[in-house]
């Protein structure tokens, strides 16, 4: 008889989430945000930078469902939570897809739905375009795909303001660029 595998433990849902990588969306989409020429109510920012920070999450979730095979191929990424076998490949999946939703559902109702569509896009993009098509076929991947690392100021700035201006796509030009 085969042993149940183990619940897989609050630690390694957090390393789906890719926490270094979260803390630079989070950085830059408070940047978005406090660049935004508004006042925003404390708690409502403090949500926002919370959805975005569970929308990135997200993506880091998905991208190592997506990936578990070529992470278990490499020494870096071999000890993480899927190709150690600690989790279940579905239970990544639906955490990823689960914090997703939460997250564009918890930043549209608590600022606008432009900057809940923008996150939506923004995650779209780094699993479709990034993870899934550019990565496995270009070594150019990092370069287009550093578009994905880019959004969160546009995010930030929509949250607080509920549109869009020349500067908030200045601050996404200028991430791209240093990707």
């Amino acid at each position: 008889m085969a042993a149940l595998p183990m619940p897989a433990h609050w630690r390694d849902l957090v390393a789906l989430t890719k926490p270094r990588v979260m803390s630079l969306a989070i950085f830059t989409a408070l940047c978005g945000m406090l660049a935004a020429p508004v006042a925003i109510n404390p708690i409502l920012g403090f949500t926002a930078i919370l959805a975005i920070a569970l929308g990135a999450g997200a993506c880091g979730a998905l991208n190592q469902w997506f990936e578990v095979d070529i992470d278990a191929a490499m020494k870096r990424t071999a000890g993480r939570p899927l190709p150690s076998g600690r989790m279940e490949k579905v239970s990544a999946l639906h955490f990823g897809v689960g914090l997703g939703v939460f997250a564009v559902l918890l930043l549209g109702v608590a600022t606008n739905w432009l900057a809940a569509g923008i996150l939506t896009a923004s995650i779209l993009f780094y699993l479709i375009i990034y993870t899934a098509w550019l990565k496995p076929r270009t070594p150019q991947n990092i370069v287009i795909g550093g578009a994905a690392g880019a959004f969160p100021p546009l995010i930030g700035w929509a949250a607080a303001m509920d549109s869009l201006t020349a500067l908030p796509w200045l601050l996404f030009a200028l991430i791209f660029l240093w990707t």
